[in-house]
């Protein structure tokens, strides 16, 4: 069954060709078996959110895989779970596989980002207001 197709409203435009996602080499796809060798057996998550902030407590030895070696790289200033899975390639879930195993052997450490409080200070939303009115 082949998708819906949109009609154009200029029936003289030609066209447009939609990229693919990269595969790597021409025709390959990309391997899910190298996710899992990354992620390794999948016995428990830490509590990460998308915008967690990881910093490296460690540098890079010579035990060390190469993603978990480009993560202590990545995160010698804070950077988010989203950030290193945009920068690594790889899915939010192998990251946070990842980022739990190295939370375990406490090469890097997990922060919560800052909560703004819900509701703003009144004595300043009034300053705004009356500064606003006297332009």
């Amino acid at each position: 069954m082949t998708p819906p197709q949109r009609r154009r409203r200029d029936p003289d435009s030609e066209p447009t060709s939609v990229p693919s996602p990269p595969a790597g080499k021409e025709g390959e796809r990309p391997n899910p078996e190298r996710l899992f060798v990354i992620g390794g057996a999948d016995s428990g998550r830490a509590e990460l959110d998308l915008v967690t902030l990881i910093v490296a407590h460690a540098e890079p030895s010579p035990s060390t895989t190469p993603e978990q070696a480009a993560v202590l790289r990545l995160c010698a200033a804070p950077l988010s779970v989203a950030e290193l899975s945009a920068y690594l390639s790889l899915p939010f879930s192998v990251v946070t596989v990842l980022l739990t195993e190295m939370l375990a052997a406490e090469l890097v450490q997990a922060r919560v980002p800052v909560v703004r409080k819900s509701l703003a200070d009144r004595s300043l939303l009034e300053a705004v207001m009356h500064g606003l009115q006297k332009l």
